[in-house]
């Protein structure tokens, strides 16, 4: 895990009105294009009543997997421009709908790109927006005289503990940039003399934004 890729945090919705017609946006970051499917059919079934449910979606290795639905509109005036903002962002692993109650008047092929569009553009700038990047989950093992100066390095740079266990000594569970990795340890060494014991528990890909770890409700 080397490359970081742009996804949406969580669920983002909004929505406005054109020539009587209601368009709603609605956006969620999806691992799979399982999840992405399950999410469509969410949407689907919470406006089961609306005139269309347009969706289009990011997802696979390196987001390969790209797929878009018209859902009933004219082809080309809807699931390829919400797929096109998509793109334009420069965003994976997302799925976009973008649902519309049809108000009487027709809009028209340009119309209604530009109305899928902007419903698709209002939903992610709803969002949060984050780099997820890869981290390697570290579980270390300190004494408890060299907690404190751990403590005020992991304060100093910025990095919470996922864990922290006191026993016989200290257990923590840290997860650290891929990027990071050599230099933490390095450090890790020189506060512990070299007896801190730290094994890899595997990588996971974080959410980052403005250049710290994004952790819902906290602000960052």
């Amino acid at each position: 895990m080397d490359i970081g890729y742009k996804t949406v945090a969580g669920f983002g919705s909004d929505e406005f009105i054109i020539n009587k017609s209601r368009f709603i946006g609605h956006c969620t970051a999806v691992e799979d294009e399982e999840q992405a499917i399950s999410f469509i059919q969410s949407v689907k079934e919470e406006h089961r009543n609306a005139t269309h449910n347009v969706y289009a979606y990011i997802t696979g290795v390196g987001g390969n997997l790209q797929r878009f639905s018209d859902d009933g509109e004219p082809s080309g005036t809807a699931g390829i421009p919400i797929l096109e903002v998509i793109k334009k962002e420069n965003l994976k692993h997302v799925a976009v709908v973008v649902t519309r109650y049809f108000g009487g008047i027709k809009l028209g092929g340009g119309g209604l790109v530009r109305a899928y569009t902007k419903g698709a553009k209002i939903a992610l700038d709803s969002a949060v927006i984050v780099e997820m990047m890869p981290f390697e989950i570290l579980k270390v093992q300190i004494g408890y005289t060299a907690f404190g100066k751990l403590e005020n390095y992991l304060r100093d740079s910025g990095i919470e503990p996922d864990e922290i266990i006191f026993e016989d000594n200290v257990k923590l569970r840290i997860s650290i940039p891929n990027k990071d990795i050599e230099r933490f340890m390095a450090d890790m060494n020189e506060m512990t003399s070299g007896s801190a014991l730290i094994e890899s528990a595997g990588g996971i890909y974080l959410p980052i934004k403005d250049g710290v770890r994004y952790m819902p409700g906290r602000g960052i």
